[in-house]
């Protein structure tokens, strides 16, 4: 078998060594949010910021990722931390995903980034009770905390759905993403779930790179597109917001990327669907 001009080195990799990467830990098992409709009626819910963060685990004893993977934070930054469950993102204020990512994925803390990081906890992972009475005990836990490097996601009841928008648009102009809304009277569960739903202006989802297509015009001889498969199985071309080096280099197969866009077409795929990030395996 023999590569075309454009074809990346990734392509002539079986997909499951393309996608192979051994973890020391298993990935926690989180509560995972599904996109809400615009027109969704906040009633029933408690609503937060949807913070750019990295998702981050506490186990009482550890800092993991979403993926398993042990986060090297300073000491002084986790024995400050309960011993009990504590899920949320670690956070250093909007638009500095990069920066924070940066740092989280360091070897060795940098202790001048960590000084300037926030573990802002949303739920408590196992917990008796509705969601109502966890969030609760949480703000609790952590003004007995007594440290600034923990930070409880304040929660709001917000009376209807005029409202709900007026305070998505003020979170968005202030360089925010969106809004979260969690059904107060839900128990705590793991995986995807409709207890817990995001507003965004611009919806975006994770995908699995499953193959590539051949650039055309000024990207002739590069990647023009990445083929991938979301979590409904809906298997699509994005072909927007591949850098220079990506479309010679493309994400890997088997990787996951996330995708952004703006409304359906007829078929019920993303419309004018562009790469946002490449997420790191384990993160």
């Amino acid at each position: 078998m023999h590569p075309s001009p454009w074809q990346p080195l990734w392509a002539l990799l079986p997909l499951s060594m393309a996608s192979s990467v051994a973890f020391a830990a298993s990935a926690p098992a989180l509560l995972l949010a599904k996109s809400a409709p615009s027109s969704i009626d906040p009633a029933g819910y408690l609503v937060s910021e949807k913070l750019d963060g990295v998702r981050a685990f506490w186990d009482g004893q550890r800092l993991r990722t979403r993926g398993g993977l042990l986060i090297a934070a300073p000491t002084w930054f986790t024995q400050k931390l309960p011993a009990m469950a504590l899920d949320g993102e670690l956070w250093m204020g909007r638009s500095r995903f990069d920066l924070l990512s940066g740092a989280v994925r360091q070897a060795e803390p940098d202790e001048a980034a960590w000084r300037l990081i926030s573990f802002r906890v949303f739920e408590m992972p196992g917990a008796a009770g509705p969601f109502e009475q966890r969030a609760q005990r949480l703000r609790q836990v952590v003004e007995q905390a007594q440290f600034g490097g923990l930070q409880w996601v304040p929660q709001e009841v917000i009376a209807d759905r005029s409202t709900l928008q007026r305070r998505l648009a003020e979170v968005v102009a202030a360089g925010g993403e969106g809004l979260m809304l969690h059904k107060a009277d839900a128990p705590y569960t793991t995986g995807r779930s409709d207890v817990l739903l995001k507003l965004k202006p611009v919806e975006d989802a994770e995908a699995v790179v499953i193959g590539y297509e051949p650039g055309k015009g000024r990207f002739a001889g590069q990647t023009g597109a990445l083929k991938v498969r979301d979590e409904q199985g809906r298997v699509f071309s994005v072909g927007s917001g591949l850098s220079h080096a990506q479309r010679i280099s493309p994400p890997p197969l088997g990787s996951t990327v996330t995708v952004r866009w703006r409304g359906t077409t007829s078929k019920g795929l993303p419309r004018f669907a562009t790469l946002w990030r490449l997420r790191e395996p384990g993160y």
